[in-house]
């Protein structure tokens, strides 16, 4: 633990950083199942939300761990760190005025309770990717389920780890057969509906 450290109060704040950007920041957290859409829905997303001069940044699962995350395996206690690590990097996006997108499977309520606990009441927006395993493991766009249910991949969420499900998130995507520029459509009008976003 560090010790002998003083948080430096800055001038300019997040209130006059949001002001320039003319926009609310906020994080949106994409949740689901491998393969369910996160990855796909959000890049389309922040597409829809530039195209509204929205000032965004999109941190995607898979990018991470190329740089800032490239440390860690797969194990829960690094599954917690690496999702830790994603709620300290948004929040420092949000302080800088941005509208965060994120797409990460983050199977446990507690850790993404945590990275909600990070911000404002109004800056998280955890968003549910409903998507049944059976149409996730359909698609298996990387192999991974084929991988796993082979035992060749271990604490594989949905087989052999859990995932939590939101219990109350502010926006459920159910999974009825629609495109993935129709899912991110229907996010883009819910967050304009519910305020998020202007």
């Amino acid at each position: 633990m560090a010790t002998n450290i003083v948080w430096h109060q800055h001038e300019v704040d997040k209130a006059r950083r949001a002001q320039a950007k003319n926009q609310k920041p906020c994080v949106l957290w994409l949740t689901g199942l491998s393969g369910s859409g996160k990855s796909t829905i959000a890049n389309l997303l922040e597409k829809k939300l530039a195209e509204h001069d929205k000032h965004t940044y999109l941190l995607d699962g898979d990018n991470v761990r190329h740089g800032l995350c490239g440390d860690l395996g797969f194990s829960d206690k690094d599954r917690v760190e690496n999702i830790r690590r994603i709620g300290e990097v948004a929040k420092l996006f949000v302080d800088a005025g941005t509208v965060v997108i994120t797409a990460f499977i983050s199977p446990f309520k507690s850790e993404r309770d945590y990275c909600r606990n990070l911000l404002e009441s109004s800056e998280f927006v955890e968003i549910f990717i409903d998507t049944p395993l059976a149409e996730c493991e359909k698609r298996d766009p990387k192999g991974l389920y084929q991988k796993a249910r082979k035992g060749d991949i271990k604490d594989f969420t949905g087989i052999d780890s859990p995932y939590e499900a939101p219990e109350s998130p502010e926006i459920t995507l159910s999974y009825s057969g629609q495109t993935a520029e129709g899912s991110a459509e229907q996010i883009f009008e819910q967050l304009k509906a519910k305020g998020f976003i202007a």
